[in-house]
């Protein structure tokens, strides 16, 4: 798969173990930054990743920042982005399984790598099997009526 990775300050060093194990489990990775650990507004790069995901750059993204709030918020600001927070293997997994997310959202302060790894291969091998489709319409025509 193509993956968008993105990180704020907080979640640069986080986001550089995460890019290279997604590489090692054979998927290709763009990295939207932050590319050193100087402050960068997390806004910014979530809505980078979002965009270029809504423009089918890539298949789904992983987002991180100091809580994974932040950037979950920001992402689910765009249109027919649904992005979702994970600390745990479970809900790594039901954010594609039930809710067909096309981004994934960590803390790094509050998960740890080997975690996170976890986290991230149970979002990545969960594949979408439509089986809460009419959930997810429902969340799709939440946006819609506040077009």
């Amino acid at each position: 798969m193509e993956i968008a990775i993105g990180a704020d300050h907080n979640g640069y060093e986080l986001k550089e173990e995460i890019k290279s194990y997604v590489e090692e489990l054979g998927h290709t990775v763009t990295d939207y930054g932050c590319h050193q650990c100087a402050e960068t507004d997390y806004p910014n790069v979530a809505q980078e990743v979002g965009k270029n995901i809504q423009k089918g750059e890539h298949d789904r993204g992983i987002l991180i920042c100091g809580t994974g709030i932040g950037v979950a918020i920001t992402a689910c600001k765009l249109k027919g982005i649904r992005a979702a927070l994970a600390h745990d293997v479970y809900s790594a997994e039901r954010a594609q399984l039930s809710n067909n997310a096309q981004i994934m959202t960590m803390g790094a302060q509050i998960i740890g790598v080997e975690a996170a790894k976890k986290n991230v291969k149970a979002y990545l091998d969960a594949e979408w099997q439509g089986g809460s489709q009419r959930k997810v319409d429902k969340i799709d025509q939440v946006e819609k009526d506040e077009e």
